[in-house]
C-alpha cells in the first residue's frame, strides 16, 4: 500500500467531521446561570397561620416579662412605602395589651414642631418602665423623606447624622432597648402592592401623593438609605434588614428575632377561677321600651 493511500485511510471523512452531535435537552434548572439563586418559595397560608398563632402566644409572655422586669423597649419600623411595615406591626400588637404596648405614628410636623429640637417631638413618646413603644416611621424621616423631598436643608441632614447616633446611645445608656428594622422590598413587588391598593377601595387611602413621588425618586431614596445606614448602624443600636417580598415570611422572621433579643420567662398567671355571679332577686331591669337599641339590620 502506498504512503499516500495509507494517509487517506487514517484521515476521517469530511462528512463525519462536520456531522453535528445530537443536541442534549437541558432542564430549566440546569440552564439557570450558576450565579443566579432561585427565589425562595412563599410560605403557605396554613403553615403561616399556625406559626403566627404560636408566636403571638410567645409575644404575650414576652410582654408580661417586660412589664414584670420594668424593661423599656423602642422598636423602629422603617422602609419604603408598601414594604410591609404596617402589616407586621399589626401582627405584633394584635394580641398585646395596648396599655403597655403603644404604636406611635406621627403626622407631618406642625409649624411648632419645626421650631423644636428635631428629636423633641419623639421624646414624649418614649416608653416608661414596663412599656414597649413601636414607631411606625420615626426620627429617620429626616434622612429619608425629608431629605429626598427637600423638606429640610443639607446642613440639617448633616447635623442629623452627627446627632442621631449619640441620641440613640443616650437612650441605650438610659436602659432602653432600641431595635431598628429596615424592610427591604424589590421594585417589582412594591409596584405590585401599589397596584393592589389602587384596585382595592379599602386600601386606596394608603396611597398618598408622597407615595407616588417616592416611586419617581426610587434611586434617590436608595442612595439616601445607604448613607443613612453608613452613619447610624451603630453597635449599641444596629440596623436589622428584613427582606419583605414575602410578607408572611417577613412577619414571622421579625417576631422570632424580637423574641430572641431578651431572655424572657413564662410568667403566665395561675388559671383563673371565675367567681359566682351576684344574685339579688330584688333587682328589676328597666323596661326595654325605655331604651334605644341599635336597629336590627341583620335579623
Amino acid at each position: 500500500m502506498s504512503k499516500k493511500k495509507e494517509k487517506r485511510e487514517k484521515e476521517p471523512k469530511q462528512e463525519e467531521q462536520e456531522k453535528p452531535k445530537p443536541a442534549q435537552k437541558k432542564s430549566a434548572k440546569a440552564a439557570r446561570p450558576a450565579t443566579e439563586a432561585e427565589p425562595p418559595r412563599k410560605l403557605k397560608r396554613e403553615f403561616y397561620e399556625a406559626e403566627i398563632a404560636k408566636l403571638q402566644v410567645e409575644l404575650v409572655k414576652f410582654q408580661q416579662w417586660v412589664k414584670h422586669t420594668g424593661m423599656k423597649i423602642v422598636i423602629l419600623f422603617e422602609g419604603r412605602d408598601a414594604a410591609g411595615k404596617g402589616g407586621t406591626i399589626k401582627r405584633v400588637t394584635e394580641s398585646l395589651n395596648p396599655r403597655f404596648c403603644r404604636v406611635v405614628a406621627l403626622p407631618a410636623p406642625t409649624e411648632r414642631d419645626k421650631g423644636q429640637w428635631y428629636f423633641q417631638r419623639y421624646v414624649s413618646h418614649l416608653p416608661a418602665a414596663g412599656e414597649i413603644a413601636i414607631f411606625d416611621r420615626s426620627w429617620y424621616n429626616r434622612s429619608g423623606v425629608e431629605r429626598v423631598m427637600g423638606f429640610c436643608k443639607p446642613e440639617d441632614v448633616e447635623e442629623f447624622f452627627r446627632t442621631c447616633p449619640e441620641f440613640e446611645r443616650m437612650l441605650v445608656r438610659a436602659g432602653i432597648l432600641v431595635v431598628k428594622y429596615w424592610f427591604s422590598v424589590s421594585d417589582e413587588e412594591q409596584e405590585k402592592r401599589f397596584q393592589e391598593r389602587i384596585d382595592d377601595p379599602t386600601k386606596r387611602w394608603k396611597l398618598s401623593p408622597m407615595d407616588m413621588e417616592s416611586r419617581a425618586r426610587w434611586v434617590e431614596y436608595s442612595k439616601a438609605k445607604d448613607e443613612m445606614m453608613a452613619h447610624t448602624d451603630i453597635k449599641q443600636a444596629p440596623w436589622f434588614v428584613v427582606p419583605s417580598d414575602d410578607k408572611r415570611r417577613a412577619r414571622l422572621n421579625v417576631i422570632r428575632h424580637l423574641l430572641s433579643l431578651a431572655p424572657y420567662e413564662d410568667l403566665t398567671p395561675e388559671p383563673i377561677k371565675l367567681p359566682p355571679r351576684q344574685v339579688d332577686n330584688s333587682y328589676v331591669r328597666p323596661p326595654a321600651k325605655d331604651q334605644t337599641f341599635v336597629p336590627t339590620y341583620y335579623p
